[in-house]
């Protein structure tokens, strides 16, 4: 996977370029723009977008307005597919596989793929911009599942540079933008569900060793997977209390209401149309909606059946407050011979740690800790950050300690529970 910042459309939407006529593209001023054209790129950063996608026709002076005050100056349009400006603009001439070709979307093709050359950083380094992608994240998501209750059709390939922004954090550090999103509010969590789904998604395919397409693949599915929710009624997916039988059902639906969605689009793969459609299926056949069993279950749904669960179980909701994220993991194993692929939900835990980021451990010495950070060397010292007594009692200045490294005396002895010790800032402690 390429990095798309900076205006790069990246492996996601270069593809097909330059099979366009010479006539089709063409660089404008984002204050020439004009309803029915038809805008192809958003030239600037995808943090700066004021869509969730780049490529449809104006209809609504308002859109305009919005590009204008995001700050984005000109823009891509294709005449084609809109209307062009005037023969008199001074907009620049049409190019052959702009914006392709153009200087800040040369393609790389001849290096190694993107997604095995991202440079990791520390958790503490990318905190920051995955708080940023989160948040914009979350109204992308937010407009689309808006878009598709007004009766629009989705795009999926429109989706590509938002999967790109969420794929490149978590090869940058996947415990940053992981761990946030799991930080939702009950009121968030349909839209963030989505954001939470492709990062784990990606950090799968990554620990599978799954090729650029198939970690695209496998992003892609991880965004879209709920986009049926859209169509569920609002009283029935919020409900702070347990549903009846005849409201489950209505949920249940959700996944054929997104593949319907998603066929009616046109542009969804068949391997994202495969896992939205089959993301509750189960290995021992109970699951829905085909009651498939483990054998006929694509290995991307069970890839998604996974990721789904636990960011489900880890997350506030409208009818009960999330589990600890190592707790989630230990319950998971436990159901895993009937619901997940044993070998995909290994693969899981080795992605995301056997104490994922945000979790409350004991040590040997007597101090609670939270883990703030993976180590390569064993899934069983991650990074922890100190911070009470058990024995005293008491809140104590907080240490970071890599478990693994050789010198570390403290160890980790087992799970414990915050509510038991009347602790309320955990999540303050590893994310600032």
């Amino acid at each position: 996977m390429r990095h798309g910042r900076h205006g790069n459309p990246s492996g996601f939407r270069a593809i097909g370029f330059a099979t366009m006529t010479r006539s089709t593209l063409r660089k404008i001023k984002a204050t020439d723009l004009k309803p029915g054209m038809h805008l192809h790129e958003l030239c600037g950063s995808w943090m700066d977008h004021p869509f969730w996608r780049s490529k449809f026709t104006l209809s609504d002076p308002a859109d305009i307005r919005r590009i204008l005050d995001s700050g984005i100056v000109e823009v891509w349009i294709d005449t084609a597919k809109g209307a062009d400006l005037p023969a008199t603009s001074s907009a620049r001439p049409p190019v052959d596989s702009a914006p392709a070709m153009n200087a800040t979307h040369a393609p790389t093709d001849s290096g190694p793929p993107h997604a095995w050359t991202t440079k990791q950083v520390t958790l503490d380094e990318e905190l920051k911009r995955a708080a940023m992608i989160c948040a914009r994240a979350r109204s992308a998501v937010v407009s689309m599942f808006q878009e598709v209750r007004m009766g629009k059709a989705i795009d999926a390939e429109a989706a590509g540079e938002l999967v790109e922004e969420i794929s490149s954090s978590v090869l940058r550090n996947p415990g940053a933008l992981i761990s946030l999103a799991r930080l939702k509010t009950a009121d968030d969590y349909t839209y963030m569900h989505s954001v939470a789904v492709c990062a784990l998604m990606v950090a799968l395919a990554r620990q599978l060793d799954l090729d650029e397409q198939g970690t695209r693949e496998a992003g892609m599915s991880g965004l879209l997977h709920d986009i049926g929710k859209a169509m569920m009624p609002m009283d029935i997916l919020n409900k702070p209390g347990k549903l009846t039988d005849d409201e489950f059902r209505v949920i249940q639906s959700h996944p054929v209401e997104g593949h319907r969605l998603l066929m009616e689009g046109k542009s969804a793969s068949e391997i994202v149309l495969d896992v939205c459609l089959h993301h509750h299926e189960k290995m021992d056949g109970s699951g829905y909606p085909d009651r498939l069993p483990g054998g006929r279950i694509s290995v991307f749904a069970k890839m998604g059946a996974v990721c789904d669960v636990y960011d489900a179980i880890t997350s506030n909701r409208p009818y009960k407050a999330g589990w600890d994220p190592a707790e989630s993991i230990r319950r998971m194993a436990e159901w895993s011979k009937g619901h997940f692929d044993e070998v995909v939900f290994q693969a899981f835990v080795k992605s995301i740690g056997i104490y994922p980021t945000g979790s409350l451990v004991l040590l040997a010495s007597g101090r609670l800790a939270v883990v703030v950070e993976q180590s390569e060397k064993s899934l069983l010292a991650p990074r922890v950050k100190a911070f009470f007594s058990t024995k005293a009692q008491a809140y104590v200045v907080p240490e970071t300690i890599d478990l693994s490294h050789p010198a570390a005396t403290d160890r980790i002895v087992g799970r414990e529970d915050a509510s038991k010790w009347g602790i309320r800032n955990l999540d303050d402690l590893w994310a600032g």
